[in-house]
């Protein structure tokens, strides 16, 4: 019996174009006083990055794959296939690299194998939708001889932030900030380089505020006005907004905001013509604001949330979803006095006529630090099988 397992050294999140290490180790469990004949062997280990896409059959029509030849493989259980046995298709995978050939672990014994990959940028992000769905994984195959493929496999998020892949770093080491105390590799200093390029074109791109104003109306005249500080937002930023009633002609009784993403499948894929997009509902704000004169929501967006992107197949886009309750009658009339004594009480009426409305204002939302998204991750750092 051999345990292996995977450990992803700084979390289950990634920015494509970032490299992926992952320290694998393999140990033989049995006690360092066992015979020479508890040794266990195996010949050969392999690992490989992929993703893995998901359609839902009653909304996407997708057009006929190759995947039969996978399939085929799979049912060869002495070949590496990462993907066998998952739903879907492979749409991207990364070269195999063998970790070694011909293990002998003693009673005890452990070793340690590090792989390092660099995650593609022309892949999707990781997303799952209502009719998509993109997922990743590095998956580690390791055989005995004459016995059948074992699958390790370690789901990690990727986020992608266009624009990373176009951008040409220094050729000459001295004009790029470093510490001449650390020893780092090319390829980890680059790495390092490219997160925090990453968080500075973030920092730039939701840091700029400008006042964007609103009018709020319907058939009948003026409800408010809506006020908002920026449109551009990263993963884990509260989105903020003010109402003003107080110059409104129609009284406003309530009103909803809501958080959503919007999944839309492209015209040449979808199951039927004219089908209905998809939506999400990540946060909302509900408030009765009769005779309020100012009104602010705040509303999260969820580090474990898609920010926007768009592929062939599909495409995600994020928007604040607004409903107003207006009253049919002015202000005054919305009360009634309840007794003609000295003390008088005003109450609400029994039954108003109302209108209703709704309203859209899309919103573009960036990703974050990776760092900062794998504390709330689903996925956990480290895994294991034993064979």
């Amino acid at each position: 019996m051999i345990e292996v397992l995977a450990k992803l050294g700084r979390g289950p999140v990634f920015l494509a174009g970032e490299v992926l290490e992952c320290v694998i180790t393999f140990t033989n469990p049995l006690s360092a006083s066992s015979t020479s004949a508890s040794s266990e062997m195996l010949a050969w280990a392999s690992a490989q990055i992929h993703c893995q896409f998901h359609a839902s059959e009653n909304r996407v029509a997708l057009p006929p794959s190759d995947g039969s030849k996978h399939d085929v493989q799979a049912e060869n259980e002495t070949v590496f296939v990462p993907n066998r046995g998952e739903r879907g298709q492979c749409i991207l995978s990364t070269p195999p690299k063998i970790l070694f050939c011909d293990l002998r672990l003693d009673p005890g014994e452990s070793k340690s194998y590090s792989y390092c990959e660099t995650l593609p940028v022309d892949g999707p992000p990781s997303f799952r939708g209502q009719s998509v769905k993109y997922v990743y994984k590095l998956t580690i195959g390791c055989q005995r001889v004459n016995s059948p493929i074992k699958l390790l496999r370690v789901p990690f998020r990727v986020l992608v932030l266009h624009g990373l892949k176009d951008y040409q770093f220094p050729q000459d080491e001295a004009v790029a900030p470093s510490n001449p105390f650390l020893e780092e590799e090319e390829g980890l200093k680059k790495d390092s380089r490219l997160a925090d390029l990453a968080t500075e074109l973030l920092m730039v791109a939701t840091s700029r505020r400008s006042l964007h104003l609103y009018n709020i109306s319907n058939t009948r005249g003026k409800v408010g006005t809506f006020c908002i500080f920026k449109t551009v937002y990263k993963i884990g930023e509260d989105v903020i907004g003010t109402f003003n009633f107080s110059e409104g002609d129609i009284p406003c009784l309530q009103f909803s905001v809501s958080l959503q993403t919007e999944e839309s499948i492209q015209e040449e894929f979808q199951r039927r013509r004219g089908q209905p997009v998809s939506f999400t509902v990540h946060a909302r704000h509900q408030e009765s604001c009769l005779h309020t004169a100012q009104s602010s929501f705040s509303l999260p967006i969820p580090l474990s949330s898609t920010p926007g992107f768009t592929t062939n197949i599909v495409s995600l886009k994020w928007r604040l979803h607004f409903e107003f309750v207006t009253s049919g009658e002015s202000a005054g009339a919305c009360l009634v006095r309840g007794s003609q004594s000295e003390a008088v009480t005003w109450t609400g009426v029994e039954q108003m006529e109302v209108d209703t409305f709704s309203w859209d204002l899309p919103i573009k939302v960036l990703p974050t630090n990776p760092i900062l998204a794998s504390y709330v991750s689903q996925f956990s750092s480290t895994n294991s099988i034993t064979i």
